[in-house]
């Protein structure tokens, strides 16, 4: 458990169903032509990461990866599946924006991009009883997952614009990062007075820790909609694996489509998987709950991650002022769309040929 006063920003970097289509044939990549190539996938055991989650599960990953082997890691937080991307060790990342684009910062726009939105929504400050106010955290005690993390971004944001300092004292929040799991558990002893976090957590202690929400994220947004959660490949395999990564793609829209048809089928599955993952089923409350306030899509969101990156430099995450300027490549993501006879995507003026 670390508590957080002020860190600098090279601190805060260290830490960080639809119409049938015809399949295309995939060809080997780059060095692995001599044996079949590996998809190596990263995401959470999160609702919020329900289309990586419900497409493996499904195998509509697999089906449109023929002869890929397809290898999956599951991550607890978004900078330490960063730190395995830029380590070479990860191909492909479900992740929120902050960690993507504390990537792109990194390594000065050459390690990652942007190819697709995986969902909105599912984010909220919650607080045990008694507290009404987010001015009622001075003094207080509050989690984020991990430093640098999505909700540490959003956390941050929230109290600098409410005058708040981060720290010790009776003015201020003593931040802390913490196991999602220990959030709950101290929750449920009286020893945390709050939480920033993602679904299905954000239900959980609502409903089995006694929270309540004292801010949904979606209230912060101009019509509800923020990105929480983003799929981001390394520079390196977009460049070897092109149609790979638009087959990728095309599964994950697949599988957003067919959530959204089989809301209640997709509940009970991501429930089986997280289960499997983490070792315990969700209460069907929490399920449902959490299922509610995720929105599952491909969209992007860039505009909005773009002022997500103005928040992330003004709290310390990153040491410049961000570009975003070809942070995103939709191309292999509108090609992918264009088969299915949807309407491509938006790249908001920050994909590789659009304007900073």
């Amino acid at each position: 458990m670390t508590t957080l006063d002020r860190p600098s920003r090279r601190a805060v970097l260290a830490a960080a169903v639809g119409a049938p289509f015809a399949l295309p044939a995939l060809t080997a990549c780059g060095a692995a032509e001599a044996s079949p190539h590996r998809l190596r996938l990263g995401y959470f055991a999160n609702v919020t990461h329900g289309v990586a989650v419900a497409g493996m599960a499904r195998g509509t990953f697999a089906e449109r990866l023929p002869g890929v082997r397809l290898e999956t890691q599951i991550f607890p937080s978004g900078p330490s599946a960063v730190q395995a991307m830029l380590a070479g060790a990860l191909d492909v990342a479900y992740l929120g924006p902050n960690p993507a684009i504390t990537a792109w910062v990194r390594t000065k726009g050459q390690g990652v991009r942007l190819v697709a939105g995986g969902a909105s929504g599912g984010a909220a400050l919650v607080a045990r009883k008694g507290i009404e106010s987010v001015e009622e955290l001075r003094g207080r005690r509050v989690s984020t997952p991990q430093l640098g993390g999505t909700q540490d971004v959003a956390l941050k944001t929230l109290l600098r614009e409410k005058g708040i300092a981060t720290g010790s004292g009776k003015d201020a929040v003593e931040v802390l990062w913490m196991a999602n799991s220990q959030t709950l558990d101290q929750f449920k002893q009286n020893r945390l007075d709050a939480s920033y976090q993602a679904e299905p957590w954000v239900s959980r202690l609502v409903e089995e820790a006694g929270a309540h929400v004292l801010v949904d994220e979606r209230t912060r947004w101009p019509g509800g909609r923020f990105a929480t959660t983003c799929v981001v490949v390394s520079e390196d395999y977009r460049r070897r694996c092109p149609e790979q990564v638009e087959a990728l793609l095309g599964a994950h829209v697949d599988t957003v489509r067919w959530i959204r048809a089989h809301r209640d089928e997709a509940a009970t599955l991501l429930n089986s998987e997280i289960e499997r993952i983490a070792g315990k089923k969700l209460k069907p409350t929490v399920i449902d709950r959490a299922m509610s306030s995720v929105e599952f899509g491909w969209d992007p969101m860039l505009t909005n991650i773009a002022e997500v990156a103005e928040h992330t430099w003004a709290t310390g995450g990153i040491e410049v002022k961000p570009n975003l300027h070809g942070i995103a490549d939709l191309a292999p993501l509108n090609r992918a769309l264009a088969a299915r006879g949807l309407e491509r995507a938006a790249d908001g003026g920050y994909g590789a040929r659009g304007k900073a």
